[in-house]
């Protein structure tokens, strides 16, 4: 993928991005709070269910020092419906730790957010992409699948996510990182779609390796799944005399 693929992909999120309460316009810098706030929710939630919720919570509680403010049972409340309730702890701690410690003021660097309570890896990188420009590559499911087709990368996952986020990253530009990522995000949720690719619409189809292959579709590989045996036992019980269950 070279540099003028890059501003193809770019011209195409400008166009073609989802809009998404939390987001900035292409170009701009999103909000720390919103875009921390949004990508705790989108864990293991899908993007439908989390917009109300996120609407919600930005209404009650503004800025990371409200949120700070409230009471964890208001909280947990207010995030009953979202499943994974450790999310909403973690998040609750991270609220005090950043408004009490940093001023309310999010760290800015990959390093610094990962010293957060329910900040990993992946919501690290999304939230100084998107939020502070670093230039990193958070590497999601939809990510994946791009990379897989782009380059046709035929290992195996989950043995293949290194090489796959090496890939993304090697594409991140110095600048733009955050629409960067949010395109290839919105390219994989919109067009490169796991079993129906719509690679006549795709902005990089002309660099992609799979579709030259007649692959693409089926990419990214995944091991096969295993068919669990059948297991049939005996079980008995006894019964008195007016057939209850002794």
């Amino acid at each position: 993928m070279t540099g003028p693929s890059t501003k193809k992909l770019l011209h195409w999120y400008k166009h073609h991005h989802r809009r998404l309460p939390w987001r900035a316009p292409p170009g701009e810098l999103g909000d720390p709070y919103s875009v921390w706030l949004s990508e705790i929710m989108l864990q293991q939630t899908l993007v439908k269910t989390v917009i109300p919720y996120y609407r919600f919570f930005l209404t009650r509680w503004p800025t990371v020092r409200d949120l700070a403010k409230a009471n964890l049972d208001q909280v947990l409340h207010a995030w009953q419906g979202l499943g994974y309730y450790a999310r909403a702890r973690n998040m609750y701690k991270c609220a005090k730790l950043v408004s009490n410690e940093f001023g309310g003021i999010f760290p800015d660097t990959e390093d610094g957010l990962l010293q957060l309570p329910g900040i990993g890896p992946y919501t690290a990188a999304a939230i100084a992409a998107i939020a502070f420009g670093r230039k990193t590559s958070p590497v999601d499911g939809n990510i994946e699948r791009v990379m897989s087709r782009l380059f046709a990368v035929e290992d195996i996952l989950p043995a293949a996510k290194p090489r796959l986020r090496k890939l993304a990253g090697s594409l991140t530009p110095d600048q733009g990182a955050g629409d960067h990522a949010q395109a290839l995000m919105d390219l994989g949720a919109t067009i490169c779609l796991s079993r129906t690719p719509h690679c006549d619409l795709c902005p990089l189809n002309a660099d992609c390796r799979g579709l030259k292959q007649g692959i693409a579709a089926d990419l990214p590989r995944r091991r096969p799944k295993v068919e669990q045996p059948t297991r049939y036992g005996v079980a008995f019980c006894l019964l008195d005399h007016q057939g209850r269950i002794l």
